[in-house]
């Protein structure tokens, strides 16, 4: 199902809690929302859609892929990038970093870890600030 998007900064700066199994029909609105929205944004956390859980969404170089939890685990290569945000007006400035390791769950809950470099890992570093109740 395809939400509204939060815009509310208030909400948005809230930390977001740990996603459980029971979150699994959130990340499968989060893909549809986000396929919605694809032309104007390559990735979404499921705060922007105001369910504030550990869940995030974002093409991953012509697919999307659900990330549950997922923690930034190492980094390398710090950068600074310009970043918009479909639930935020404008750009702003952010330190992201060209390679991340990322540890999460699947929609299949089982634990995964893997390597992201360049555009991809700089979105799921926008995503993961969102889990966080960062505003970029």
């Amino acid at each position: 199902m395809i939400r509204p998007i939060m815009r509310n900064e208030l909400v948005l700066q809230n930390v977001s809690a740990p996603a459980t199994e029971a979150d699994l029909e959130t990340a499968r609105d989060l893909l549809d929302t986000l396929s919605a929205h694809r032309h104007e944004c390559v990735g979404m956390a499921a705060n922007m859609i105001g369910v504030p859980k550990r869940i995030i969404v974002f093409d991953n170089e012509g697919s999307y892929l659900v990330m549950l939890n997922p923690e930034i685990v190492s980094h390398a290569g710090e950068y600074t990038a310009e970043e918009g945000c479909l639930s935020l007006m404008g750009t702003r400035t952010a330190t992201r970093y060209r390679t991340i390791k990322v540890r999460y769950c699947g929609l299949d809950l089982k634990e995964r870890t893997k390597s992201f470099t360049g555009f991809t890992a700089q979105i799921i570093q926008h995503e993961v600030d969102h889990c966080n109740g960062v505003l970029i």
